[in-house]
């Protein structure tokens, strides 16, 4: 079967509606939902069940790019600001060094690896399988309904979602150096930087520019509201990239800095752009299904597995626990971000651009990207509920109720705060019960970890020296008033702590 313009709607709200429904497995079965997007994708292909013939590498990276916008900025409006600024060290390392790190390593070793590969040819496939995918990571971890440890959530997300600009200005760079090898050093690294800086300063300011946009204007339709939004990322996309910038990240930046912001019909945005992006999210899986050619991928598997295996147990973890020296970090905790390093629609949407430049082997490299995302999602993406509760990241099932609806209340609303305080010997709140604290209405004590056990709190529960607390509060100001309660030091409490 050929696409025509009679039949893509027929064919494409067949393969939407089979994927959503074959997607409820994953809720089951553990399996990766956008990889069974993939899969339905690859099934309908010209080599599949569906014989569809689809061989565009340039309108599949159009649909890439549109759906990238949707997804980046939709991530950007779901982030919590005040979860992610004390992690934002961690996330910027990863996203930044952690990249180039693991394009570094993957490209060094594809280098050894094939022969009449080019240095800079395997560099270049090292940076298009450089980032990893949010959407996969989370759409595992919620149909295990996991609840994670000491912010590893809004560590993982952050990196996810701020990422894949380093890896696509890594792409074209390496790109460029393929079909201009005259290229100096310093002109390189001088558009490196002109990407990231512009893209960075872009998104902040078409950010500020949407949010008087859409607060000052007055439209006579509410649903008018979420259509104006779209138009402005659009032209935060396209504008960063005519002045030189990343438009990806500019686009993440921009949702970040809007989601944290009070916006006239919010909720109607969000929830709209929360569909948006599953949908791009399923017609990115599925455009790519069709137009991969799998004899092609199962040319190159025997290649493609050493890599897979090269970049999960290797590669990956060398950048994060490189990347996270600076940081004060269990080493449990390390391990399981460098298992959490999914490859998704990203990479193999990058890997068109050298299909599309025409290089030589721009179809080998196509071919490997996409098994390497293929088998990534397999191997990791079934496994990261395993390996959480093997590698001790997962709080107890008695407590996830509590915390998933903790964990709610946070996302709904921007100006919540969910923190964890470790209770030291000298504080005044030791030896006093919840009640006698006084915190503020808004604020209480989800739950206490004591001795390796959870406690779920009441009233009448008891401080102890070396608790962990876990503080919910919708009101930031409440938040600081209750540390200030809980940190202020034994001798200048108003009644001693009791022994």
């Amino acid at each position: 079967m050929t696409l025509t313009i009679e039949n893509i709607l027929l064919v494409g709200s067949i393969l939407l509606f089979i994927s959503i429904i074959v997607g409820k497995t994953s809720y089951k079965f553990g399996v990766p939902t956008l990889l069974l997007f993939l899969g339905v994708g690859m099934l309908a292909g010209s080599e599949g069940l569906g014989g569809i013939k689809f061989d565009d590498p340039k309108t599949a990276q159009f649909i890439g790019i549109v759906a990238l916008n949707f997804i980046l900025f939709s991530g950007g409006l779901d982030t919590n600001w005040k979860s992610v600024r004390p992690v934002l060290g961690q996330g910027i390392m990863l996203s930044t060094l952690g990249v180039l790190l693991t394009a570094l390593t993957v490209g060094t070793f594809v280098y050894y690896l094939i022969p009449g590969f080019s240095f800079i040819e395997s560099m270049l496939l090292g940076s298009i399988i450089s980032s990893t995918d949010a959407a996969a990571v989370f759409s595992i971890l919620r149909s295990k309904s996991l609840l994670l440890k000491t912010n590893l959530k809004p560590t993982l997300e952050l990196e996810s979602g701020s990422n894949d600009p380093m890896a696509y200005v890594l792409t074209i760079t390496f790109l460029s150096l393929v079909q201009h090898p005259e290229l100096s050093a310093m002109s390189v690294i001088l558009v490196f930087l002109k990407q990231m800086i512009l893209g960075g300063l872009a998104g902040f300011a078409f950010g500020k520019i949407t949010e008087i946009t859409i607060n000052r204007i007055k439209l006579d339709y509410e649903g008018m509201y979420p259509i104006l939004m779209i138009a402005m990322m659009f032209i935060t996309f396209s504008a960063t990239d005519f002045i030189g910038g990343n438009g990806f990240l500019a686009v993440y930046i921009a949702g970040v800095f809007l989601g944290n912001k009070e916006l006239t019909h919010k909720q109607d945005i969000l929830s709209m752009f929360d569909g948006l992006a599953w949908l791009m999210q399923i017609v990115l899986f599925l455009t790519l299904g069709l137009l991969v050619f799998p004899n092609q991928v199962w040319d190159v598997m025997h290649i493609g597995i050493l890599i897979s295996v090269f970049l999960i147990f290797v590669a990956r973890p060398i950048s994060v626990l490189i990347s996270l020296i600076p940081f004060k970090m269990k080493f449990n905790r390390r391990l399981y971000i460098s298992w959490v390093g999914l490859r998704g629609a990203v990479p193999i949407v990058f890997a068109t651009y050298p299909l599309i430049a025409g290089i030589e082997n721009a179809g080998f490299i196509f071919n490997i990207v996409f098994f390497i995302s293929l088998s990534s999602l397999l191997i990791q993406g079934t496994t990261l509920p395993i390996v959480a509760k093997w590698l001790g990241m997962v709080l107890p099932k008695d407590f996830q109720p509590v915390l998933k609806e903790v964990d709610e209340m946070v996302a709904s609303s921007p100006k919540s705060v969910l923190r964890e305080i470790d209770i030291q010997p000298s504080y005044c709140a030791v030896g006093k019960t919840i009640k006698q604290l006084h915190l503020p209405e808004s604020t209480f004590i989800a739950v206490i970890k004591r001795n390796g056990e959870y406690i779920r709190p009441g009233g009448s529960t008891e401080i102890l020296s070396k608790d962990r607390l876990m503080i919910y509060t919708h009101d930031p100001e409440d938040y600081s008033h209750a540390t200030k309660i809980i940190k202020t030091l034994a001798d200048e409490c108003e009644t001693p702590p009791v022994k």
